[in-house]
């Protein structure tokens, strides 16, 4: 786990402030305390220092001073007074950069950046005039603070999986990469407002706000930055325009100059993964050593030396990217394979020997077609899928390697054990099978993640095109959905026939429709409970419009989509009294923003992004293995950019994502590709996470037996319970609901039997973040 905190204080450099005294700029330990590695926060720091001793790891040559009276644990201070700012966890040498201008002026960058350090000069000189959108400017995933004098500028990136956190401290603000180092500062509990808002809408940020789990802690919106000056003052700005209702559209782009735009972006931020140095796992080293010189040793061999090291193997030195048969982990193999310069692989490992530049890892899923007397869920789909893997992965560049998983792997395997994140997310629960997956990988490690968020059409953009008066772009997406309805359920009543009008229909009365109207119809469903009517939940069990006994379609998931804004999958299982408190949420954000300038389709995807990203970033806390980085490029800032230039009308096209990959390969010299290429198929994901259900629903079950949840009073353990079981059975339930309750009490468990804190000192705070528990309903304030 590694992340980033800082403060900016009006009390700074005051004797008895908040770290009293002055930092050194000699040479220093560098933080001493903790490795960095284990679950995420306060109980993980006991052993050897993980910078050790010396002039710093980073080029600061900081060190703690005397004065020091709170500072997080095992950390690195970048630069010290008056505006401190460490780098916590075990963040590589060439992850942290530090640019010093003249004066007081400096810029950190963490993470992976593609810009030269005299780049980084650029932008902190252009961010000192007040510039600061050329920071999100460069290729890769990073994040960048500037320090211009005592004006701390620090912006979050377009998708929102590297976010900025802040909160009221010491008379001015304390702000982190992470929220929950900040809850300990503050010693805040458990927000239940924002949790349940986060079940009931989870890609609504009309009710999320701009909070978290914890009380007090703020984030900063994807797309804005955080702006501190002088200690105490603080703002939020953005730096990215968005398409207006009241001004005519912007002049369309040229599709074939926004995909180039689109490979230009992806080529760059797979370089910007390529140029960085190669790591590898401190045993890999080893058994490169173990080849390189076999001589013998008295009594042990090779294998007996790494069976006595014991642990889990760590990951492949070098690069490498998954291989999973669809397009886009696919492009970005082939990409990081075939882009000139150093190769992903190590030079003297085995996947060297015959020429192979990148090692590609494809999961394996024996569950898929049947699991534990399981119903077939389009196994051909999923053959299909696999064989298309494996036809790439015939590149003589790329060294193929399978990874397979049975029980074992499904979702809802091994709750018990695994870190403490952040934040809540549905990927707590499909964790252990990530892990499963990773644990082949690479050091740095390339996932496709992203690339639908980033590339398809939400489908609330049709009613963008109404607006835009644009009907005859309505016609292929609409026909397709037909297609795809006849395809899931047969023709039979005319359904499928009727499904271009009714898109039409439902298209045009979200255009209609004003912001607040959508908002206040959103919070009178939550209100009223109303889940199951015609457009508002594909999975209302009727077979009507809203769904049927087979499960909802694409049909139905579109139609449910047209909306400003909607209840989530887990609303139908929570108490009246958490929807009412959330519909108050959304009907105070309504009146505060009666008219917003967004289009329908617009905010709905940047929400839509968000929400993934939130999710990617939990995913990687969870997942995470010692010494591994993972890599999304679909959300580099420079990617997302490109991809938002699109044209709509040429996003909202049948199978628009696979067409835009195949031009990125073919401008990078790729031409062949397997039959069947950009293919859909979902339905082994759905497969595995009810086979999952069926395998774990005694856990489950004793999971909710007496939930904190329920002590939350967002929910009730035996209407829980009911359906975990109902859903185990077959019933056509909407299961990404149930991973959020479950992965939401999974992680409130994690966090309230977590040991230790995350800040040291004779002023750190006495208790840590959410020391009060979960606070019953009947104790707070009532509605």
């Amino acid at each position: 786990m590694r992340w980033l905190v800082g403060w900016s204080s009006s009390a700074a450099g005051v004797p008895g402030g908040p770290y009293g005294g002055t930092y050194g700029n000699g040479s220093g330990n560098g933080g001493g305390n903790g490795s960095g590695y284990g679950s995420a926060y306060g109980d993980t720091y006991g052993g050897t220092g993980a910078y050790g001793t010396g002039s710093g790891a980073y080029g600061t040559g900081a060190g703690p001073a005397a004065g020091e009276t709170v500072r997080p644990v095992g950390a690195q201070l970048l630069w010290g007074d008056p505006d401190p700012l460490w780098a916590v966890g075990d963040w590589r040498p060439d992850e942290v950069r530090v640019i010093h201008g003249d004066s007081d002026n400096k810029l950190a960058v963490l993470g992976h950046c593609g810009a030269s350090d005299e780049e980084l000069r650029i932008g902190l000189f252009a961010t000192r005039g007040g510039a600061f959108r050329h920071l999100t400017a460069w290729p890769g995933s990073y994040t960048a603070v500037a320090c211009v004098g005592r004006r701390i500028t620090i912006p979050t990136d377009l998708a929102g999986v590297r976010p900025v956190f802040h909160t009221p401290w010491a008379g001015g603000n304390a702000y982190a990469t992470a929220a929950l180092p900040l809850a300990d500062l503050v010693e805040a509990q458990l927000d239940i407002s924002h949790l349940a808002a986060l079940l009931a809408c989870p890609d609504a940020p009309e009710a999320l706000g701009d909070g978290t789990p914890y009380a007090g802690v703020r984030r900063v919106p994807p797309g804005h930055a955080l702006i501190l000056r002088d200690g105490s003052s603080r703002e939020i700005a953005g730096y990215e325009q968005a398409a207006s209702l009241v001004l005519s559209a912007p002049a369309p782009v040229d599709a074939d100059t926004a995909v180039a735009g689109v490979r230009d972006a992806l080529v760059e931020a797979v370089r910007a993964r390529l140029s960085a140095p190669r790591h590898a796992d401190e045993g890999a080293l080893r058994d490169i050593a173990d080849r390189l010189d076999p001589g013998p040793v008295p009594g042990m061999g090779p294998a007996e030396r790494r069976a006595a090291r014991g642990g889990r193997p760590g990951p492949a030195p070098g690069i490498g990217a998954d291989l999973s048969g669809g397009p886009a982990s696919a492009t970005l193999a082939l990409l990081a394979a075939g882009l000139p310069g150093m190769p992903g692989t190590v030079v003297g490992t085995g996947d060297t020997e015959a020429g192979e530049r990148l090692l590609a890892v494809t999961f394996n899923d024996l569950t898929a077609a049947a699991t534990s007397g399981a119903a077939p869920a389009a196994p051909g789909d999923y053959e299909a899928e696999l064989e298309r893997a494996r036809a790439i992965a015939e590149n003589p560049r790329l060294h193929h390697v399978v990874v397979t998983g049975g029980d074992e792997a499904l979702p809802y395997a091994d709750l018990e054990s695994g870190p403490l994140t952040d934040e809540p997310g549905p990927s707590l629960v499909a964790a252990e099978r990530h892990r499963l997956r990773l644990s082949a990988g690479s050091a740095d490690h390339l996932v496709g993640l992203g690339a639908r968020q980033v590339l398809d059409a939400h489908p609330a953009r049709l009613a963008d095109l109404l607006l835009d008066r644009r009907r005859r772009h309505l016609l292929r997406p609409a026909g397709a959905l037909a297609r795809a309805e006849g395809a899931e359920r047969g023709y039979a009543g005319g359904r499928a026939l009727l499904a271009p009008l009714t898109v039409y229909r439902a298209a045009r009365k979200l255009a209609r429709t004003s912001y607040r109207e959508g908002v206040e119809e959103a919070a009178a469903r939550l209100r009223e409970r109303r889940f199951t009517e015609a457009y508002g939940d594909p999975y209302d069990g009727t077979g009507g419009m809203g769904g049927g006994a087979d499960g909802p379609t694409a049909l139905d998931a579109s139609l449910a989509a047209l909306t400003w804004c909607r209840p989530g999958p887990a609303a139908r299982w929570m108490t009246g009294e958490a929807l009412a408190e959330v519909s108050l949420r959304l009907e105070a954000a309504a009146v505060a923003r009666p008219l917003d300038a967004t289009r329908p389709g617009e905010r709905r995807a940047r929400a839509a992004l968000a929400r993934q990203a939130a999710d990617q970033r939990v995913l990687e806390q969870a997942a995470e293995i010692r010494n591994q980085r993972l890599h999304a490029p679909f959300y580099d800032n420079q990617v997302v950019r490109a991809c938002r230039a699109l044209p709509e009308a040429a996003r909202v096209k049948p199978g628009h994502r696979a067409q835009v990959l195949r031009a990125v390969l073919a401008g990078a010299g790729v031409h062949d590709l397997p039959q069947g290429w950009g293919a859909p198929s979902h339905a082994s994901q759905t497969a595995s996470a009810r086979a999952g259900l069926r395998v774990a629903v005694g856990p489950l079950l004793d999971l909710f037996e007496a939930p904190l949840l329920a002590d939350a009073g967002l929910i009730e353990a035996r209407v829980v319970r009911k359906a975990l079981r109902a859903a185990a059975d077959g019933e056509p339930l909407p299961l990404d609901g149930l991973a959020d309750l479950v992965s939401t009490e999974v992680w409130l468990r994690r966090l309230l039997a977590r040991r230790g804190t995350c800040w040291t000192g004779s002023a750190a705070p006495r208790q840590r973040a959410a020391a009060g528990g979960v606070t019953p309903a009947q104790e707070r304030p009532a509605l």
